[in-house]
């Protein structure tokens, strides 16, 4: 079932590769250089239970050796991945007197990549060491010790000295180990301990579960134990930038930049913006104050366009240049709007549909790290390949470089905070670390243009404070949307109320998501489609989804049929972003687009990339929401060519198509005509009431369309309701709770059918034709 590439032509991930190496990357590509192993003992990964392409391509000793701040590079720098002494103690114990194994940092110690692959409880705590030596010609200057980011409590000493400690599992942190310094050859020791569920820190989909693979699991994963982002040393002048806060106003055309410093007091920073070379702008001012750079005729990143500028800070003291930094912007804004009478959001001034998949950002053989950056941005490019424009990190937060390749290849990155343990109201403390750790991650990620999202919580999930902490997150970050919880129709989650948008989670879906006079309508969620395929399952025969697929044109069928629907029935409705869970399969979750292994694309790239462009196109011009008379009896007419003399009437209680004409006897003709009213589940739709059996309506009941009587209950007001779609020569009749299933005739039978779907009254031969009807004068006035 793998895809087999054209004569000549290389599968997708080897073009990847060849492309990214092609790639300038300004300062960002620079390769530090590595250090002596801790030991010269062998040491060897363990076999990852499904491999990837970039499996068998990591250096022992320098993996992931891409300079790792892209928005604050230096040249100078030294990177600590590679083999590390590891050992594993009780969680109370102090430092162990011997290291029996070998970890290869930056992976887990639950991942195949680190060598190690074993299960890591609260009870333990984890333990590196290694030697590292201090370049000469860094002499003069302080030494920074810098991980990208550690899971959870992270203690660090350095010859003996404890030099700090942090708690977080997603943000970046250091130390200026100077003090500690030898001028030899120097030894770091790392421990870190991670509760995962049992503590009440952000964990995401962690769980403490064995590490092979199992059946279970749900939607919930292999935990993520200790270091997995890259160590690195780095000079620094005593006065230094420690980071660029970089915000586009196109209002002025002005990047706004501030550079935040250290040991700076009454040092100037200048700021250059170039483009291929050229100087487009420039400003100076006090260090640690917002400089407005103009840019004349400012290129706008988008999607289409993702285009980044050069930038380069300087901090002076007098006219001498004491540090200097470099790296990257886009001009861009996002905002909400109003687009005819709908509440969107806007790029740039302009609604565009957000359309994306879920992103958990996990891997078979590294587990929470790509095995290399071209397989870092192997997931980005696929949604590139597949016509997505938007991405939804999935409570994870992912390393600086997978924003660099979601800012360079150009795709909206909506960015959940991580989530605390399911089911639990976590306290006081827990609560002041989340917040604590939420500020840290917008800091180290508020320069970076694709990022248009934050997303504060999801489906309840440790859930408290909601509308406080949306309107603390927007006043933190203005320059972006705020999502107070998303799926907040799901799983006894509480809405704040407020914020940018409402997120409603559907499965399959797409389900009829409505704005709001303050919050554009976004479905977070939706999809789920199925599809097991042999030879790269995680664990063969356990896998699980929303909806299975019996074969690839059903899934390819099927996931088409949603985006069309969302197309032609819920954009014009009002509905603005949709993510579709989801791009990989994950453990034993087989809802993916690709394989876990990152081997197979299951879906015909084309045909998916033809709908979201169409998705996209069409949302540059949305059509508006067809409207039926309310209060007036209609008939509805047959458009299929050959049947264009039959009308939808109901017969002993079921519905079906007949020929009517002035001819025909009242008792047919009352039972073609009828009463328009609101819809009885959602006042944005229509129901049907028969004329001649007033109370009764037109209803779904097992995919057969009947005729019953209002009993009151929740489900037959949804069965009774349908909302229109424009139809050629007519409109679509869509469920209301079976959204992008749509009324059709067929063999004179009326069904509720849906695009892509198995049963024999979804047959695609005329399916668009057979579900568009013509509404007329009735026959029964």
């Amino acid at each position: 079932m793998k895809r087999v590439p054209s004569p000549g032509r290389r599968p997708w991930w080897r073009r990847l590769t060849a492309a990214t190496g092609m790639l300038t990357l300004v300062a960002t590509a620079l390769v530090g250089s590595s250090t002596t192993p801790a030991q010269a003992a062998p040491w060897t990964p363990k076999p990852a239970p499904m491999t990837t392409p970039w499996t068998d391509q990591v250096p022992v000793d320098n993996p992931l050796p891409e300079y790792p701040r892209p928005q604050l590079t230096r040249p100078d720098w030294t990177n600590l991945n590679g083999i590390w002494d590891f050992a594993v103690t009780g969680r109370d114990a102090g430092p162990p007197s011997t290291y029996p194994d070998q970890i290869r940092v930056p992976f887990v110690a639950e991942s195949a990549l680190s060598g190690i692959q074993r299960r890591i409880t609260e009870n333990d705590k984890l333990w590196y060491k290694r030697a590292f030596t201090v370049p000469a010609d860094w002499t003069g200057r302080r030494v920074q010790l810098n991980f990208g980011a550690s899971d959870w409590a992270t203690t660090v000493w350095v010859n003996g000295t404890q030099v700090g400690a942090h708690k977080g599992g997603y943000d970046a942190f250091s130390y200026d180990i100077t003090p500690q310094l030898n001028g030899g050859t120097n030894t770091v020791v790392v421990s870190v301990h991670d509760p995962t569920q049992t503590g009440g820190q952000a964990v995401g989909k962690q769980r403490i579960n064995d590490v092979k693979p199992h059946p279970g699991g749900g939607i919930f994963y292999t935990a993520a134990s200790g270091i997995w982002q890259t160590v690195w040393l780095e000079p620094v002048a005593a006065a230094h930038i420690t980071r660029l806060d970089m915000t586009p106003n196109l209002g002025d055309s002005t990047l706004r930049v501030t550079a935040r410093v250290a040991s700076a007091n009454g040092r100037s920073v200048r700021v250059t913006v170039s483009s291929g070379g050229d100087v487009v702008g420039t400003a100076t001012g006090a260090a640690g104050a917002e400089l407005s750079v103009s840019l004349a005729n400012a290129r706008l990143w988008s999607p289409e366009d993702p285009f980044l500028y050069d930038v380069r800070a300087d901090l002076l003291d007098g006219a001498t240049t004491v540090d200097s930094v470099g790296g990257y912007a886009g001009m861009r804004s996002i905002a909400t709007a109003r687009v005819g009478d709908i509440l969107r959001p806007v790029l740039n001034g302009k609604f565009v549909f957000q359309t994306g998949t879920l992103d958990q950002g996990y891997w078979p053989d590294g587990i929470y790290t790509a095995p290399t950056d071209s397989a870092l941005r192997s997931d980005l490019q696929a949604h590139k390949d597949l016509g997505f424009n938007m991405v939804r990190k999935h409570i994870k937060v992912e390393s600086q470089r997978w924003f660099y390749w979601a800012d360079r290849l150009g795709l909206l990155v909506w960015q959940d905070m991580p989530a605390m343990d399911t089911g639990k109201s976590p306290d006081a403390a827990a609560r002041a670390q989340w917040e604590a750790e939420y500020r840290a991650i917008i800091d180290q990620h508020r320069s970076s243009p694709s990022l248009v999202m934050w997303v504060n919580q999801n489906e309840g999930w440790g859930q408290y404070d909601q509308a406080r902490i949306a309107d603390e997150v927007k006043a933190y970050d203005p320059s972006r949307l705020v999502n107070n919880m998303s799926g907040v129709n799901c799983c006894g989650s509480v809405d704040g109320g407020n914020g940018d948008v409402i997120d409603n989670h559907i499965y399959v879906g797409p389900g009829n998501t409505a704005p709001t006079a303050t919050r554009a309508a976004v479905l977070g969620e939706f999809g789920g489609l199925g599809y097991k395929v042999p030879g790269h399952e995680w664990y063969p025969g356990g896998g699980f989804s929303y909806e299975d697929q019996p074969s690839l044109s059903a899934l390819n069928n099927r996931f088409v049929g949603l985006l069309d629907s969302i197309r032609v029935g819920q954009l014009p409705a009002g509905l603005s972003a949709s993510v579709y869970t989801e791009i990989t399969d994950v453990e034993n979750e087989v809802n993916g687009l690709l394989t876990y292994d990152r081997q197979v694309v299951k879906v015909d790239a084309a045909r998916v990339r033809a709908a979201n462009q169409a998705l996209i196109q069409a949302s540059r011009t949305p059509a508006p929401p067809v409207v039926l008379p309310t209060g007036r009896y209609t008939s509805l007419r047959v458009t299929t060519p050959g049947h264009t003399n039959k009308y939808l009437r109901h017969y002993e209680q079921l519905a079906y198509t007949a020929v009517v004409d002035g001819g025909s006897d009242g008792l047919l003709k009352n039972d073609a005509t009828w009463k328009v009213v609101t819809g009885l589940a959602n006042i944005n739709c229509y129901s049907f009431e028969s004329r001649n059996y007033p109370g009764e309506y037109l209803r779904h009941r097992d995919f057969r369309v009947r005729r019953d009587a209002d009993d009151g209950s929740a489900l037959f007001k949804a069965d009774a309701t349908f909302c229109t779609v424009a139809g050629t020569g007519g409109v679509r009749l869509s469920s209301a709770n079976l959204p992008g299933s749509y009324l059709r005739h067929i063999n004179s039978e009326v069904w509720l059918a849906t695009p892509g779907g198995g049963h024999a009254w979804d047959n695609p031969a005329t399916f668009t034709e057979d579900t568009t009807w013509a509404v007329e004068a009735p026959w029964a006035p």
